[in-house]
């Protein structure tokens, strides 16, 4: 009896990393110490010593069930940049800049091919954000996760200065929400997308013209990263007082969580088109439309609030990075919460 016979095979974990190691170095930034496999991943802090304050941000998630879908339509390559852009966009929402990442795939069966995919997106979603990949696990789970199944999550550190976070802590009366497209349903919701919609490779290739595309790759869209269009906000000059990643939970759960007491979100559901694949989940599924809001980004994956003067200024900068961006609704005083109408 060995370890392979047992069902953890050393020499495809070996070959896992040899084909990761091209994409792996694509994220490098010049603060990363040391090479690939080492024990830890090392990051040269001395860059940050031009802050005043600065403070360390981090964020840890996973992709949830939308995997299955990649394990369906044996596509693997962009549920990485899902993960990545989980973490990334939530340290983005509080100013900051995503330095470094790390990702941890489970699997039955180490297939290298396959985990050098994903990891291939994890290394593009680590592009996407500026973020370096420093590092990784790929756990053999042999008898505790099917041959053909995997998970992935990941974890990213940040940084930012102190007197740049966004705390929502100024947000009043009169200002103005932008809100900046989705991508599609990113990476929440995804339990009830699988009972909504058959899970079969027949069904996910069926071409809906309203999509423009399969319901496959509509639904495997990867997340959008925000990064980028979040640091031209704020080269632009612009200081946006509160952001909102809207995941899990929707707009009902997400908006309030960037506001302070004595103020009320109002947002307008007409002020821009919601995209075909929400429209199409909620009539398959007989879905209520406050539970679609409660659910879903519905077509918003991210909201910021700034000034009345500086929403144009905040608009062209996101348009800059290729996010596309419109004013959606504005504060008012009131009882904490949000309204949409």
């Amino acid at each position: 009896m060995d370890y392979k016979k047992a069902g953890v095979d050393i020499e495809a974990g070996y070959r896992s990393v040899e084909l990761m190691k091209k994409h792996v170095q694509a994220t490098m930034r010049p603060e990363v110490l040391g090479n690939i496999g080492g024990f830890a991943g090392a990051f040269d802090l001395a860059g940050i010593k031009e802050m005043e304050e600065p403070v360390l941000l981090s964020g840890t998630d996973g992709c949830g069930t939308k995997v299955k879908l990649a394990f369906i339509m044996d596509k693997h390559d962009t549920i990485g940049i899902d993960a990545v852009a989980m973490c990334v966009n939530d340290i983005a929402c509080s100013g900051g800049e995503p330095l470094f990442f790390l990702d941890y795939i489970a699997c039955g069966k180490n297939y290298p091919e396959k985990i050098a995919s994903i990891v291939s997106g994890v290394a593009q979603g680590c592009l996407q954000s500026d973020a370096a990949l420093v590092g990784g696990e790929t756990a053999e789970h042999p008898g505790l996760m099917p041959e053909d199944e995997y998970d992935l999550a990941g974890f990213a550190v940040g940084v930012v200065d102190r007197k740049d976070m966004i705390t929502g802590e100024n947000i009043k009366d009169g200002d103005i929400i932008v809100g900046i497209a989705s991508s599609g349903v990113h990476s929440n919701g995804f339990s009830l997308v699988r009972k909504v919609f058959e899970m079969t490779e027949e069904s996910l290739n069926t071409y809906y013209d309203e999509l423009g595309k399969t319901l496959g790759e509509a639904l495997l869209e990867p997340t959008r990263i925000y990064v980028k269009g979040l640091k031209a906000v704020k080269n632009a000059g612009v200081t946006v007082k509160g952001c909102s990643h809207i995941t899990g939970g929707g707009f009902y759960e997400n908006i309030p969580r960037m506001l302070p007491e004595g103020v009320h979100a109002v947002v307008h559901k007409d002020s821009y088109e919601v995209p075909a694949i929400f429209q199409l989940l909620a009539k398959e599924g007989n879905i209520a439309e406050e539970m679609m809001y409660n659910t879903y980004n519905m077509g918003i994956g991210m909201m910021v609030v700034v000034d009345p003067a500086d929403v144009e200024k905040t608009i062209k900068a996101f348009e800059s990075t290729g996010d596309k961006a419109c004013v959606v609704g504005e504060i008012k005083a009131g009882e904490k919460g949000v309204t949409l109408c």
